[in-house]
């Protein structure tokens, strides 16, 4: 039975692969600090004879008894607000939380899997974003942060792999929603979300004119999973390439929610991205992965498992 060790398993993204890989027959090792994740994303998990959490700070060395096949790195901070209100605790993580997985993949003659993300992109000078491209990134911004923690995070895994040989794969998440999102995320969907079941203005800002690429959360642990069985290192985009304003996105949310909520312009916060669009050309070959689930319908799956939890 394979054995996967997933840091920030109690997150958004690591709880839904937490149970996928439960799902193909994994055991699963979850360890995270709680800082932004939550153990209610973790309940009803019904393999409980092969499911272990752990409150643990990745920052600090791990320590795993047993066989390890895979270490998945997803432990950090993602939101916009969250990264914000703790910028050294998410540069910690992408640095000596990247450190301490990698070393322990090298303890166990494992392979590392890390999830970066599209905002080592920065602001894109080049649209739509290949793996090619270097991105264009304040490094001293607010936002730098997260960019450059997982910038990091991604020259420290090829390091590790260049030098030691470790096995590895790197992912470039772009914008993904769905079930589990926290209702105090600060990210455009929940927040659009949450305000329209509670008839508040939708927020957007600037003039909303600036796009988002929104993945459902199942097709992206799909990618996820044939990424797995697939050859090459990545770094792979993984997204959904259909391209739409956060006006377009307010106004639809609003609209599938049932809610007549006007929309409120609040001011554009500094170096956010005007474009965001993944060239999944290496996804769609080499893993024959492209994304399924319709927009309108990934968003009415969320609002229909947010509604009786937010309302």
């Amino acid at each position: 039975m394979p054995r996967a060790v997933v840091t920030g398993g109690a997150g958004f993204l690591g709880s839904h692969l937490c149970r996928r890989l439960l799902g193909e027959g994994w055991e699963v090792v979850c360890l995270d600090s709680l800082v932004t994740g939550s153990p209610t994303n973790l309940e009803e998990i019904p393999e409980q004879g092969r499911f272990t959490f752990r409150s643990v700070d990745v920052t600090h060395p791990l320590e795993v008894a047993g066989e390890v096949d895979w270490v998945f790195h997803l432990a950090s901070p993602a939101s916009p607000p969250d990264y914000l209100r703790l910028p050294i605790e998410t540069l910690r993580v992408g640095a000596l939380g990247t450190y301490s997985a990698l070393d322990l993949a090298l303890a166990k003659g494992a392979s590392l899997f890390l999830s970066s993300t599209s905002e080592v992109y920065g602001d894109p000078l080049v649209h739509p974003q290949p793996e090619s491209y270097w991105g264009n990134v304040n490094p001293i911004g607010p936002r730098s942060v997260y960019d450059e923690a997982k910038r990091y995070a991604e020259a420290t895994t090829f390091a590790y792999n260049r030098v030691h040989g470790i096995p590895i794969k790197v992912v470039r998440i772009f914008n993904t929603y769905g079930p589990r999102m926290r209702r105090a995320d600060g990210r455009a969907i929940p927040n659009f979300i949450d305000q329209a079941l509670h008839g508040d203005p939708v927020t957007v800002h600037g003039d909303g004119s600036q796009t988002r690429s929104l993945c459902y959360v199942d097709d992206l642990i799909e990618g996820f999973w044939r990424f797995l069985s697939s050859g090459g290192t990545g770094p792979m985009n993984l997204g959904n390439p259909e391209e739409s304003t956060i006006l377009e996105l307010a106004k639809l949310v609003a609209d599938l929610a049932g809610s007549g909520a006007e929309v409120e312009f609040l001011e554009r916060p500094m170096d956010d991205p005007e474009v965001r669009k993944p060239d999944i050309t290496l996804a769609r070959r080499e893993l024959g992965w492209a994304p399924e689930v319709d927009l309108r319908d990934g968003l009415k799956r969320t609002i229909d498992w947010a509604r009786p939890r937010w309302s």
